[in-house]
């Protein structure tokens, strides 16, 4: 069975605007700040791309490494954990605000990782990617719920090693955009299937399916 939370991306490889790639972490600081960029996230911080200490940006964990709207969402997450434990129900408020900023960062984060020329909206609009998840079906499984922060923590291990493969690759693929105007063909698919396996994830942290993760790539 497919797993319910759906991602992908329209593939963008040739005829790139090289301009935009070389300044893309300044143009994308906006969405940044407000959905964090590409790179695992659990609750309010994550193993991301982000600003260091210096002013660098490196591959790190950071504290708000999902952006300001995903603390928001974290501590939205925390009051639906006790509204499932004690109602076995999801609020339905809480869940829209976290489905709202699953898209937005699903966006944002195809932009910041090279996939995509397109300026992302700011909240709801039309972007070549594809975010997809449905309300859960009730009651929820507390177990499933309860215990959430410990079955992620296999996906949090893999998901920081892959992460720095990826990493490695945005940066290759960058230098490729800059010389040849496009992305390179081999190296497309790794990179949306680690958002795909990542965002799922987060999904699954912010509480919005209880079907476990698989440890895949794949749609």
């Amino acid at each position: 069975m497919a797993y319910p939370v759906a991602y992908d991306v329209e593939p963008q490889l040739h005829d790139r605007n090289r301009l935009t790639v070389f300044f893309r972490v300044i143009l994308a600081i906006p969405h940044l700040i407000l959905v964090g960029g590409p790179g695992f996230a659990l609750g309010c911080g994550g193993w991301a791309w982000s600003p260091g200490q210096h002013g660098d940006w490196a591959w790190g964990f950071r504290w708000g490494s999902n952006g300001l709207l995903g603390v928001v969402a974290a501590v939205m997450a925390i009051i639906a954990w006790f509204a499932i434990l004690f109602a076995r129900t999801h609020p339905r408020g809480l869940w829209d605000f976290a489905r709202f900023f699953m898209s937005w960062r699903a966006r944002a984060v195809a932009y910041v990782a090279l996939l995509r020329d397109d300026y992302p909206p700011f909240g709801d609009g039309s972007y070549p990617v594809t975010y997809d998840v449905a309300y859960p079906e009730m009651p929820r499984d507390k177990w499933a719920v309860g215990l959430r922060i410990f079955y992620v923590i296999p996906h949090a291990v893999v998901l920081f090693f892959i992460g720095i493969a990826w990493f490695i690759a945005a940066v290759i693929a960058w230098f490729a955009i800059l010389f040849t105007g496009s992305y390179p063909e081999s190296l497309y698919p790794f990179a949306v299937g680690y958002l795909r396996w990542s965002l799922r994830v987060e999904s699954y942290v912010l509480l919005m399916r209880d079907e476990y993760p698989p440890f895949s790539f794949e749609p």
